[in-house]
């Protein structure tokens, strides 16, 4: 065994003379624990929070989308359909079309965005597992439906089980003024029975009203015109590899975006706050390690006459240094590890049982604080322990066991 660790590991557990430096130690241990312990628990709720925001847009977004760089609409023809779905990684895809409208259901009204789609697409989304009433259907025989977000719905104050209410869509005629005389000569409108009600997130729930693409041809008046295609992919495919083929194929006018390029400042925000936070808690750890120096400090002190014993053995003023860096960096080690175990500890028990609950009373998408523990976030956490401990233990050293002062205090 490596000597200096031995005498380190000696120093550690041994009972000092002085019992304040026990006591001073098991703070220090205690602290970078704690420390260690909060860093490993919030950034894996920070992590659980991504991973469900994640997976709530995933039920909504598709894998890549097409839109035009120019323009609200484009029109693509067959061919690119077929170039696009014999891309090797595709397994489907289709056109959409999306228009602000005004919402009138009795006497209320409220202006959100329907969004047209194919009704198979539905099977290809996990908006089945995030229907909050009523059924997913968009199409049945001739019939049209629509699913309405649970936002657009509590606003319009609507009962999707009362067929003989529908409700009533109005957009823009295209290349129409509005007339004083008669306003509603500018809109077109059609009336269609809702199927379900579906709550996914905010920004969604409050925003859109899905439709079959033909209602929404039919009252906007389009043929060919999309305002995106919307592609999903197999599973097990190189995501990179197929969007690179995929913008290839779009050319310069087209703009192809991934799951998170769609909300690229939502993802660069969340990733923002959970990196902010672990530098606010690396702080708090840098002043509880400040207690290891402290101890180490007092050990040194208090081990002047071991220090003259290991001279005297032939122990060079390098061999002495690394001997109480040893004992500085093993508090930190000691106390690191402790923080991972008991933060994991937590983190298993949130994950399992669930046991610490979000305020609001279930209002959320969950009721419990979400945890994802990720093995990146140990590795960098415990290597965060060690370099503020090996700071930590290296003042002491430096300064107390330079050549000069060794001679005049020890």
């Amino acid at each position: 065994m490596n000597l200096s660790l031995f005498i380190a590991k000696r120093y550690l557990i041994s009972k000092k003379s002085h019992n304040a430096i026990n006591i001073i130690t098991a703070i220090s241990i205690g602290g970078v624990t704690v420390g260690t312990m909060a860093l490993i628990v919030v950034l894996s709720v920070f992590n659980g929070f991504e991973n469900l925001v994640v997976s709530l847009y995933n039920s909504f977004d598709s894998d890549i989308e097409i839109s035009a760089k120019i323009g609200k609409t484009f029109m693509p023809d067959t061919s690119f359909y077929s170039k696009l779905n014999a891309i090797d990684g595709v397994a489907y895809t289709t056109g959409v079309i999306e228009e602000n409208a005004l919402l009138k259901y009795h006497n209320k009204q409220y202006i959100a965005t329907i969004k047209g789609m194919d009704a198979s697409y539905l099977k290809h989304t996990g908006l089945d597992t995030m229907l909050a009433d009523g059924k997913l259907i968009l199409q049945q025989d001739c019939t049209y439906f629509a699913l309405v977000g649970q936002g657009v719905a509590n606003k319009l104050s609507l009962n999707i089980h009362d067929v003989l209410s529908p409700l009533s869509i109005y957009v823009p005629k295209r290349g129409i003024a509005v007339t004083t005389l008669n306003p509603e000569n500018a809109f077109s409108s059609e009336a269609i029975t809702c199927s379900g009600v579906f709550a996914i997130q905010q920004d969604f729930d409050s925003k859109y009203v899905l439709v079959p693409i033909d209602f929404a041809k039919k009252i906007l008046n389009y043929t060919q015109q999309v305002s995106a295609i919307e592609i999903m992919m197999k599973p097990g495919s190189d995501k990179q590899k197929v969007q690179k083929q995929i913008e290839q194929l779009a050319g310069n006018s087209m703009q192809v975006k991934n799951r998170f390029q769609q909300h690229e400042l939502l993802y660069k925000i969340m990733r923002s706050e959970k990196w902010a936070v672990f530098l606010i808690l690396g702080f708090i750890l840098i002043i509880a390690t400040f207690n290891v120096i402290g101890s180490l400090t007092m050990l040194i002190i208090e081990k002047k006459k071991d220090v003259h014993v290991l001279k005297s053995m032939g122990a060079t003023h390098a061999f002495i240094r690394k001997l109480f860096m040893t004992e500085g960096m093993m508090i930190s080690l000691v106390g690191g590890l402790s923080g991972i175990i008991f933060g994991t500890i937590i983190c298993f028990l949130q994950i399992h049982f669930a046991w610490i609950k979000m305020p609001g009373g279930g209002s959320f998408v969950v009721d419990a604080y979400p945890v994802k523990m990720e093995i990146l976030d140990l590795v960098l956490v415990l290597l965060t322990v060690l370099f503020i401990g090996f700071v930590a233990a290296w003042y002491p050293t430096k300064k107390l066991l330079n050549k000069n002062q060794v001679a005049i205090n020890l």
